[in-house]
């Protein structure tokens, strides 16, 4: 007797002015299954699923939830009828407690005591250790992660979808995560997993969808099938991989000396004593677990943050108290982790966020006027040269995907010429494709001498790009060590707590 899918998706086809986000897509997904969703950014995955959740309503198609007809009109639909959604950008409030954070998002809460030992509960029983009391602000960006989960699975959902689960994961907590989704997997949950972690994908999922410009192109079975060939699949070409010439490394550009700061937030992360030197043309890689001074440290060195004087030069000069516009001048560009609201206004079309942080590089503000003109033909060759895929310049901020709007804030730095980039998730959330070709763009300008500054959470992006790597935890960064030859496993010691000691080789 054949099972009934739990989830039946047939022709669902939905288009927005100017593009056509799903066409004609089917997808079935059984009780138990671990299904990945595969596709480049703005192949239509997220349109995709907020169908499914309900925040989207179909232009054409059907959906069936256990062979009944399924069309939410909300989330809280979805939801009822056992629908879960674990979204890539967390919704919590830092002030309040992790019990209080969830009761938020429950129909009928119970009472706090109640729910308190119901989140014990089910953090035992699925190895997401966590205390209901706990402030979220003082969480790390794992824990965070297990809040959201905890919620979910507190509606004891017959299908949970992932969406980027793991980017903000070390490796240890990787493992965490995939004993627990393996757990509800054995217990019939379906899991609909979108990562674009290839090897993620080929250890954990039973089957995988791969969607192109909106169309469904294949499926596979991860287990059987590379994360090159799933890649290409994605693209549909062969997927380059990034290389360097290696050439040593030049005078020293960036001086950190004794870097000590508060944290404009009340729930960041000061800096501790930060003494480090990155010379032209060399890339340095700093890792880390997401909340352990990553996004003070981008702020010391783009002068969103101001330190105490002579802890920071560039060039042998001080600008530890200069701001964004004098640094940028001279020619100091950062790209944050935050792209919409910080790197990119929502609501600007692209052409007006290229003009926001290119008006004195290239020369797009002269004697107090805007040059709208250059401004459109600089977004316009960001768009071109990255690949970003939009009707046109135009086009709002908000209205890109999230990767494409990655694609359109680093290539706004790149195409600056920059003697010194500092990027913080340069990759977060971009495909295969797309990942190789900006990781190739700041491979590219280190060979033309740029000094570079990468802090990420993916760690073989660290390791395919830097010369030295560096762990920050609790605000201290590590020494550098030549990132040739380091082991995850070393990585990770260093990022879970290498309190500015080195780790020992094993």
């Amino acid at each position: 007797m054949t099972q009934t899918p739990l989830l039946h998706l047939a022709g669902l086809t939905k288009a927005y002015p100017g593009v056509v986000a799903n066409d004609d897509v089917s997808l079935t997904i059984a009780p138990g299954e671990v299904h990945a969703l595969l596709g480049e950014n703005g192949a239509g995955k997220s349109t995709l699923v907020k169908m499914i959740y309900g925040l989207v309503k179909p232009d054409a198609g059907t959906m069936e939830m256990n062979g009944a007809a399924f069309a939410p009109p909300e989330p809280r639909a979805a939801r009822a009828a056992g629908v879960g959604m674990v979204f890539q950008h967390f919704s919590l409030f830092d002030a309040l407690s992790v019990a209080e954070n969830i009761a938020l998002g429950m129909e009928d809460a119970p009472k706090m005591s109640a729910l308190s030992r119901q989140i014990r509960e089910v953090s035992e029983t699925y190895g997401l250790p966590l205390s209901p009391d706990r402030v979220v602000g003082d969480l790390s960006a794992g824990e965070r992660q297990r809040v959201e989960i905890i919620r979910c699975l507190l509606q004891e959902p017959k299908l949970l979808i992932m969406d980027e689960p793991t980017s903000v994961l070390t490796p240890q907590e990787v493992e965490i995560l995939f004993k627990t989704l393996r757990k509800l997997s054995a217990e019939g949950t379906a899991i609909l997993y979108i990562s674009h972690k290839l090897e993620e994908i080929r250890s954990l999922c039973d089957a995988a969808t791969i969607l192109r410009l909106g169309k469904v192109v294949g499926h596979c079975t991860p287990s059987e099938t590379s994360a090159r060939d799933m890649a290409e699949m994605m693209v549909g070409s062969a997927l380059k991989t990034p290389t360097r010439a290696g050439k040593t490394p030049g005078d020293v550009v960036l001086a950190l000396e004794g870097l000590s700061a508060a944290s404009p937030s009340a729930f960041g992360m000061p800096l501790r004593d930060i003494t480090v030197e990155v010379r032209r043309g060399e890339v340095l890689g700093i890792g880390g677990v997401a909340g352990n001074g990553q996004d003070e440290l981008l702020a010391a060195l783009s002068g969103e943050m101001r330190t105490r004087p002579g802890s920071v030069r560039f060039q042998g000069r001080d600008v530890s108290l200069l701001g964004p516009n004098p640094r940028r001048a001279m020619g100091i560009l950062s790209a944050p982790e935050e792209r919409l609201g910080h790197a990119a206004v929502p609501d600007m079309s692209l052409t007006e966020n290229a003009l926001l942080t290119g008006a004195a590089r290239e020369g797009l503000d002269r004697g107090g006027m805007l040059n709208w003109s250059a401004a459109r033909k600089f977004a316009e060759r960001i768009i071109e040269t990255f690949d970003v895929r939009t009707p046109g310049p135009a086009n709002a901020a908000r209205s890109l995907s999230g990767g494409n709007l990655q694609k359109f804030v680093i290539g706004r730095e790149v195409l600056q010429r920059p003697e010194l980039l500092v990027v913080n998730q340069p990759t977060w959330g971009v495909d295969a494709s797309a990942a190789a070709a900006i990781r190739q763009a700041l491979l590219d300008l280190a060979e033309n001498g740029t000094a570079i500054v990468v802090i990420s959470q993916d760690l073989d992006e660290l390791m395919e790009i830097s010369d030295r790597f560096a762990a920050l935890n609790e605000g201290r960064l590590s020494p550098p060590r030549p990132a040739q030859g380091l082991t995850v496993e070393e990585i990770g010691l260093m990022m879970g707590g290498a309190h500015g000691m080195e780790v020992a080789h094993v």
